[in-house]
């Protein structure tokens, strides 16, 4: 059925049929891991708290949990901030080899969420690409892919891959670059602030997600267009990020 309508000076316009015009791409998606994909957000805070504790700073862990998904440099200074002391580098690297050894102690417990594996095998099978950008190192990282059935070949880029972690958009950009896909046509998808101020920048839609201990207010006011509770609810409703599942 065609539509009309008036052109200028009031002639009538008439268009049977079709409009020719670029197919939209497959929307893709690029996931962060921590409290996105796998329940880990924390057992990192308690294994930050006891790294800070080996160089001498008691620190709240509500305080540490509003800086998970940083960089684990950018977490250390700002953590650091708030007592009024500077770390000397080795400080810093000393921090985060002992958070590395504190998180190992506590991998038994990481579980992938709810319908985390479900969502990925789904986008899959409608040939949505994906992958994974997150702020941690591939040492803490890469033994996250078997919790989630997947293989070693996985698109994943870690922290150590790039420049600068989030807030910066390297681990997305990087990530956009690894599908082959420009990050405008991708979706950001992440449990923290600073994943979504990490999309923003880098020019992607940001999806938010509750597992990670962040509030449906805060992750709207950082730019979420949509917020989950967790991977389970975002494919029950993944028709609302442009997905169709059923050949339509």
């Amino acid at each position: 059925m065609g539509w009309a309508g008036e052109g200028w000076g009031g002639t009538p316009l008439c268009h049977t049929g079709r409009v020719d015009y670029p197919e939209a791409p497959v929307p893709a998606f690029l996931f962060d891991l921590d409290g996105t994909l796998i329940d880990s957000v924390y057992q990192h805070v308690i294994a930050w708290h006891a790294a800070l504790a080996s160089i001498g700073i008691d620190l709240s862990v509500w305080r540490i949990h509003r800086r998970i998904g940083m960089s684990g440099g950018l977490l250390a200074h700002a953590l650091v901030r708030e007592t009024g002391r500077s770390l000397t580098r080795d400080e810093i690297s000393q921090m985060q080899a002992a958070h590395a050894d504190e998180f190992r102690k506590r991998s038994d417990s990481v579980t992938a969420l709810p319908g985390a594996r479900e969502l990925l095998a789904t986008l899959t099978s409608v040939g949505a690409k994906w992958a994974i950008a997150t702020s941690g190192l591939a040492e803490t990282a890469r033994p996250a892919l078997e919790l989630l059935g997947l293989g070693e070949d996985t698109p994943m880029v870690t922290r150590d891959l790039v420049r600068h972690a989030k807030p910066d958009p390297d681990l997305f950009l990087a990530a956009a670059s690894l599908l082959d896909v420009e990050p405008r046509h991708a979706m950001v998808v992440g449990d923290s602030v600073w994943d979504l101020l990490a999309a923003r920048r880098a020019g992607a839609l940001g999806i938010g997600v509750q597992s990670g201990g962040y509030g449906r207010e805060e992750l709207e006011r950082a730019g979420a267009y949509r917020v989950f509770a967790d991977p389970a609810e975002m494919l029950t409703r993944i028709d609302e990020t442009g997905v169709r599942t059923d050949g339509s």
